[in-house]
């Protein structure tokens, strides 16, 4: 039959490389893994992995197993750390996963009275997911996305909580400065400042440059928005981030804004949830705060 400490065993295995860092991890002896998994693939009637020198490789079972194991225990998990906090007379964690860079700041801005309306309620921030974002909540990983970038399926509602605008910010001593708007080839010469993130979830490049086949001259990663806003303001560089945080870091940096292309680019942050958790009240005013807090953003 097939058990937890199976699946528990496939991830650990996964995750450390060889039985020997598995079995440390779990608190078990080397023998007492290897003997219940011999007594699977047994049961079974097929082999979970092969060995290769001191690694192991999985087999098709093997990987099959180790998808199931990655998707239930988070599952697991959560229904255990929730009756914990039931049996404690908690109200739990509100873990939230951000798929949006610049939304820190912004999420800084609801989180502070959150935490005086809930003081029962922690939160727990999630950059880094398993199977991304929409993953992450499927597979309970987070209870709640911050993400520009819904994607709408059965199972999972978004609320458009934020809209704003990206725009192309550089310094004043840039040659772009005093233009209204810009057009991609202006940023044909010009080393684009970016955060760490794949292209395609870069609005920049999506909806802006790729279109037009235009590449900069130059690109670099940065993960930290103040040094971004610093190099930029240094004429280092330029970058595309959302107006309401440019305005915010305006007070410490020269900086200016043009917009992308003569109608500019247009954006919502939206809060995705599961639909069977639309009735958690924590969560219910989680959102509500966040509709609140966008009326008196710029």
């Amino acid at each position: 039959m097939l058990e937890r400490n199976h699946l528990n065993i496939v991830r650990a295995v996964n995750v450390h490389g060889t039985l020997t860092a598995a079995a440390s991890h779990l608190c078990v002896t080397q023998s007492a893994l290897s003997h219940t998994m011999k007594k699977l693939e047994q049961n079974m009637g097929t082999t979970i992995w092969l060995r290769e020198g001191r690694s192991l490789r999985l087999t098709q079972a093997g990987e099959y197993l180790l998808a199931v194991a990655n998707r239930i225990l988070p599952q697991l998990d959560y229904a255990e750390s929730k009756l914990k906090q039931f049996a404690n007379g908690e109200r739990g964690t509100l873990r939230i996963g951000m798929e949006c860079h610049p939304c820190y700041q912004w999420l800084l801005n609801v989180v502070s009275p959150f935490f005086i309306a809930w003081p029962d309620v922690d939160i727990d921030v999630k950059q880094k997911f398993q199977f991304g974002g929409m993953g992450a909540l499927f597979g309970y990983e987070i209870d709640l996305l911050v993400t520009p970038d819904p994607f709408f399926k059965t199972g999972l509602h978004f609320e458009p909580v934020f809209d704003y605008e990206q725009v192309l910010v550089v310094a004043n001593s840039n040659t772009l400065s005093d233009a209204e708007y810009i057009e991609p080839n202006d940023l044909r010469e010009e080393i684009l400042i970016t955060y760490p993130v794949t292209l395609d979830r870069l609005d920049i490049y999506s909806q802006f440059l790729n279109p037009k086949g235009v590449i900069p001259k130059q690109h670099k990663h940065c993960e930290t928005t103040d040094i971004m806003m610093q190099m930029v303001a240094s004429n280092r560089g330029v970058a595309a981030l959302p107006r309401w945080l440019v305005h915010e870091y305006a007070k410490k940096h020269p900086l200016k804004t043009i917009k992308l292309g003569k109608k500019g680019i247009e954006k919502q942050i939206y809060l995705g949830i599961r639909e069977s958790d639309n009735d958690i009240d924590y969560l219910k005013a989680f959102i509500k705060l966040a509709h609140q807090y966008n009326h008196n953003t710029p």
